[in-house]
């Protein structure tokens, strides 16, 4: 049956013509659902790589690491992510209560000052805090001369390099993530709710125990999910500290025992447990509802706090700060300092510009996807890409080396296949091309980091008003016309935002980086912690500090869109 058209008469003329609609379906066809279904399949291929892999290795060894080593892996990163988990939120959700609840000195200062350390990779973090705290570090240096000791036999000193260390520097260095969300929860909350508990009778502990926590428990448990995820995902910590995880053991079982099916085994678990992590989180608060009043809630009265109380209070607020940021900065500046050489040493400037250079195509390539993805996703009406859309986020939540495994080993056969190919049609060995550039690596972050920027993008093209494209259509605008015209110049500040935050990801990121680059390829990441593993900080120092710096600039622009307006 042929369909009837919409038509309208046109003034002045009795010919009546189809009239145009000018919703979101209008402005786009097929090829942006086929581009979006394209860009989901290459984030979602490495997971669904890994579960493959771990079922038809060529070696089956889950036995034996059964039986061996898996034990050990799991314990150890259960052991740290549990630890992290309670740390972080304590460290992060109390900062958040005092700065929310509370005026006492520097507490001004403080709200911003604790968001730093989420410019500090943490494995800079492990670094400084063995260097500080080691037999040759100033603090025991200081005690032997204070009272009289010659050698480690005289004293106890905690052991540095061990598992309750390792959970203590993730925690300084992934804390903020739970900060940042609980201030946000209890800035958001009404100060008559806290007026009324105070006239029933509650103290301060009552307040936050029965008040403040409970309203932001949501908050706090997704930044700590978050804290949880990073410490499964974590290498160059563990590493250090000589601390066998799930992460380790896919390094060794790959590159020492040779068995890329048994590493992709390990991979599998660590997918099930960061999966079981979301799982548990969203399960959590299954039931649970927090609703704001319709009207303008009254803002919260900060308590002064005066006195050893209100010093108290600072120094609570200042120990994480120093520790997730003075230290490590300190340490690593003044060995850039007494070391002004390493900044002209070989290997930094070849190191800093392929950082330059990864970093920044994937964060194009990331923002690029992310982009062209939402804006298909929302002009098809075709319900497949919106199904997939929410599965691109799970790259995140995979951590690199899981990632590695399932980029590597297909994009290696797949290289093989080309070069067989080429060499059977000319007689060339054109040798492998991707896998033996820095292709993989970019793929690698373009899956991890997909999350960060099809969030940042889904949001701001929520922010544009529908009117504005149906206007541009009915002025002969195509979709893609439609997008460059009105989305992106309205958008340019959130794309340029999330631009710096992957590029400043791609820049820490280190498993993923060493497992999947070339012979002799280096990145200010992977620089840094090899410098670092010989116990050469002076020469790590100034890749360190390049990172951090640009750590830094991320992380100003998030505590101004967060903080910028009280």
């Amino acid at each position: 049956m042929e369909a009837k058209q919409n038509t309208q008469a046109l003034p002045g003329r009795g010919v009546r013509a189809p009239a145009r609609t000018f919703g979101l379906r209008a402005l786009g066809g097929g090829i942006w659902s086929v581009g979006a279904l394209l860009i989901a399949a290459v984030v979602l291929a490495p997971i669904l790589s890994v579960l493959w892999i771990a079922l038809n290795p060529v070696e089956n060894i889950w036995p034996h690491l059964m039986a061996t080593t898996l034990p050990r892996y799991m314990g150890n990163t259960a052991f740290l992510t549990l630890g992290v988990g309670v740390l972080a939120s304590m460290v992060g959700a109390g900062s958040a209560w005092l700065v929310s609840m509370y005026r006492f000195p520097f507490s001004g200062w403080l709200e911003w000052l604790l968001l730093l350390p989420l410019a500090i990779p943490a494995y800079v973090g492990a670094y400084a805090l063995v260097d500080f705290l080691d037999y040759s570090g100033p603090v025991q240096i200081a005690l032997r001369e204070t009272f009289g000791w010659t050698s480690a036999r005289d004293y106890w000193f905690p052991h540095v390099r061990s598992r309750g260390a390792a959970a203590v520097v993730l925690s300084a260095s992934l804390y903020p993530y739970v900060y940042l969300l609980s201030r946000a929860a209890f800035r958001e909350q009404s100060g008559g709710s806290y007026e009324v508990a105070r006239a029933l009778g509650a103290g301060p502990f009552g307040l936050f125990w029965r008040v403040g926590l409970p309203l932001a428990r949501p908050a706090i448990a997704a930044g700590a999910a978050i804290a949880m995820m990073e410490t499964v995902a974590d290498y160059g910590v563990v590493d250090y500290f000589g601390v066998q995880t799930l992460t380790t053991g896919i390094f060794t079982t790959w590159l020492e025992a040779g068995n890329a099916g048994g590493a992709a085994q390990i991979a599998s678990v660590i997918l099930a447990v960061v999966f079981m992590l979301v799982a548990l989180e969203k399960i959590s608060r299954k039931n649970l509802r927090y609703y704001q009043s319709a009207r303008q809630p009254r803002p919260i009265a900060r308590k002064a706090l005066s006195g050893a109380v209100g010093w108290g209070a600072t120094a609570l607020c200042a120990a994480p700060f120093l520790l997730g940021f003075v230290l490590p900065v300190g340490v690593m500046s003044a060995y850039a300092l007494s070391s002004p050489a390493a900044w002209f040493g070989p290997g930094l400037a070849r190191a800093l510009m392929n950082t330059l250079t990864v970093g920044g195509t994937a964060a194009a390539l990331t923002v690029g996807g992310a982009v062209f993805m939402v804006y298909g996703v929302r002009l098809t009406g075709r319900r497949l890409p919106r199904v997939l859309l929410p599965f691109t986020t799970l790259g995140y939540a995979a951590p690199g080396a899981v990632l590695a495994v399932g980029i590597l080993l297909p994009l290696a056969a797949f290289d093989h296949w080309i070069a067989d190919i080429w060499l059977a049609m000319t007689g060339v060995d054109p040798g492998l091309i991707l896998t033996g550039s820095a292709a993989a690596i970019i793929l690698a972050y373009l899956v991890r980091f997909f999350a960060i920027a099809q969030g940042a993008m889904d949001s701001a093209f929520g922010r544009v008003s529908p009117s504005l494209p149906m206007a541009a259509r009915s002025l002969g605008r195509t979709a893609g016309g439609a997008l460059r015209e009105v989305y992106l110049p309205l958008m340019k500040g959130s794309v340029g935002s999330a631009l710096l935050l992957v590029f400043v990801d791609c820049m820490k990121e280190l498993p993923a980086t060493m497992l999947l680059r070339p012979f002799n390829y280096e990145t200010l990441a992977t620089r840094v912690h090899e410098k670092a593993s010989l116990e050469n900080l002076g020469d790590a120092a100034p890749a360190a500090l390049l990172v951090m710096a640009v750590g830094l600039v991320a992380t100003a622009m998030l505590a101004r869109a967060n903080f910028g307006q009280k």
